[in-house]
């Protein structure tokens, strides 16, 4: 068994070197065809309307069609899976996040990936907000009603886009730090679970502001607070979570570009430069941040190094918390 393992092993090495000349000879005519983006949440949310916006100008400046690919499933992993299992050839990159390339590994119980080892850091692509919101209709007004009505109701549960997410450890920050006790109600994206919100089926949500705000301008979602440092210029009268009485809390989700491991310099340096550019141009910074997106590119090495540093910080919150998904 150890000589046939062994034999697999050399046979593997011997196939990558064999490759790594391909790839590079590649690298100078890229891109020569389309590139899928993917994204691992499904349409209709914050990560959708980001990748669309900037992935038409990635395009325009490339001169290949940027195509998104929604694969939603398991808190963006299966998204990014088929990432890390893709082809090094920059043909196929996807949208990772806080929680698929740093939360996610601490609490599910298996990961078919490493975010540390099976991805190649390209640019952030920026931040987002976390609001936490009621029905229009609800009762509730204000965060310290909303723990009143928590601690009057144990188990009192809220929506997010999905077990693992930042909203997920928004709501678990937010039950730790009142005493109280929810119940969270993991949906397939932030669409289906504001659905229920607006049909009053589920009262409590935290949600990545974009997805949600149209709602909340339109009068139909009431938002109690944010979970950033800041209040959100989209959001001027909306109060942080610490002024709404958490002192000390915050929570400000980051998302970026990856690609499969060992993808050639050339390639990243073409996407990173696309990308960067993208999020600098004036009218892609207005959409976005009129949708409650903080857009902002970066280096790969500075991806890379935010990967790592949040790898490791999440981890020590996901242990305290006792954070687990199927």
């Amino acid at each position: 068994m150890k000589k046939s393992a062994f034999a697999l092993t050399r046979r593997a090495a011997a196939v990558a070197l064999l490759a790594a000349p391909f790839l590079l000879a590649h690298a100078a005519d890229f891109p020569s065809k389309p590139i899928k983006f993917i994204v691992p949440y499904t349409a209709g949310g914050t990560t959708d309307l980001v990748a669309r916006t900037v992935g038409q100008k990635v395009s325009e400046k490339l001169g290949q069609p940027v195509l998104i690919d929604n694969r939603g499933g398991a808190g963006g992993n299966i998204g990014m899976d088929a990432v890390a299992k893709a082809a090094p050839d920059g043909y196929t990159i996807g949208f990772g996040a806080i929680s698929t390339n740093a939360l996610n590994p601490h609490i599910y119980k298996s990961m078919a990936f490493d975010p540390r080892k099976d991805f190649t850091a390209i640019s952030l692509l920026g931040m987002s907000t976390i609001v936490l919101e009621v029905p229009a209709t609800s009762a509730i007004k204000t965060v310290p009603e909303l723990i009143a009505a928590a601690k009057k109701n144990p188990g009192l549960p809220y929506a997010t886009a999905g077990a693992g997410t930042s909203m997920n450890l928004a709501g678990v920050m937010f039950a730790q730090m009142t005493g109280t006790e929810l119940t969270h109600v993991a949906y397939k994206g932030s669409g289906p679970a504001i659905t229920d919100m607006l049909g009053n089926t589920i009262g409590v949500m935290f949600d990545n502001l974009p997805a949600s705000l149209p709602h909340i301008q339109a009068g139909k979602l009431r938002a109690l607070a944010v979970a950033g440092s800041t209040r959100s210029p989209s959001l001027p009268d909306v109060p942080t979570m610490a002024e709404a009485g958490l002192k000390g809390y915050a929570l400000e989700p980051w998302f970026g570009v990856y690609g499969p491991a060992k993808l050639p310099a050339p390639i990243v340096k073409a996407l990173n430069e696309a990308f960067v550019e993208a999020l600098a141009m004036p009218d892609v910074k207005a959409k976005l941040q009129q949708a409650g997106f903080l857009p902002r590119g970066s280096s790969a090495q500075e991806l890379t190094t935010l990967t790592d540093t949040e790898y490791k910080r999440l981890g020590d919150v996901a242990k305290k918390a006792g954070m687990t998904a199927d």
